[in-house]
């Protein structure tokens, strides 16, 4: 299956760019997820997490949910689930999986800048895990995310997502010279965000990662209106909660499970 030529810019979706565009409409990716992130230690890791914090079924939206891994297994334990993804071809994977494992979950193509398809207090439960949010383009593009999470939440509803830290890589020299660049850049006032790393993923060149600093991340979700209720800083490496982690969590952790909620007034 060929991959769909990206519109122009004017016409990509909110939060969206030409990379992305590409990786959202190139099918093999969607059908080698498993296989190239087998074994992959920020999977064990926030899946105990979640497990062990959202353990009543409710009604549960996965956010990004790629090709299903928090989905399906919610949808096992009996959460009524609706899995959100922009790409056509990662819901289509999630919809044979859920027909085969006989699991029952609603499949949504839409943009989690615009949630306009759900009706807001609707949910008890929003993931929004493996830096989905840090994929979004745009720090107003990822501000509107968190208020259609916060939005389609009931009062008093939990929201669990995973971002990355900037700055872990001030521990490699690559990741040094390219703080360095990004300083250089918010100092000369160039375009682009402080903290968005390109590269070339899964051979697609050119996609851009968001990295976030901690007081940037609680700020948003605070906007956003939630509030903070649980950070778990992570190994960059192991994905494990960091020992110690009131010393200098900021600098030490590789990112971060955060649990939040929807105040009840």
């Amino acid at each position: 299956m060929s991959v769909r030529r990206a519109p122009p810019s004017w016409r990509l979706p909110e939060g969206v760019n030409a990379p992305l565009w590409e990786y959202l409409h190139t099918p093999r990716l969607a059908a080698e997820e498993d296989a190239y992130f087998v074994g992959h230690p920020l999977f064990d890791a926030d899946a105990r997490a979640l497990d062990e914090r959202f353990q009543t079924p409710g009604r549960l939206i996965d956010l990004g949910c790629g090709a299903g891994r928090h989905a399906l297994r919610f949808a096992s334990r009996g959460f009524d689930v609706a899995a959100v993804d922009l790409s056509r071809a990662m819901l289509e994977i999630v919809g044979r999986k859920a027909e085969e494992a006989g699991t029952s979950l609603l499949t949504i193509e839409a943009n989690l800048c615009d949630l306009g398809c759900f009706s807001s207090d609707c949910f008890d439960y929003a993931l929004s895990m493996f830096s989905t949010l840090g994929m979004i383009r745009g720090r107003d593009a990822r501000r509107r995310a968190l208020r259609e999470a916060f939005r389609v939440l009931r009062p008093g509803g939990r929201i669990a997502l995973h971002a990355h830290n900037i700055w872990l890589n001030l521990r490699d020299p690559q990741g040094r010279k390219w703080l360095l660049g990004q300083a250089r850049r918010l100092l000369g006032r160039r375009t682009g965000e402080f903290g968005d790393r390109r590269m070339t993923y899964r051979g697609i060149p050119g996609m851009e990662v968001h990295l976030y600093r901690w007081g940037e991340l609680k700020s948003d979700l605070g906007q956003a209106g939630f509030r903070v209720d649980e950070v778990i800083p992570l190994d960059e490496i192991t994905a494990a909660p960091i020992p110690n982690p009131r010393r200098f969590p900021s600098l030490r952790a590789g990112g971060w499970f955060v649990f939040a909620s929807r105040p009840e007034h």
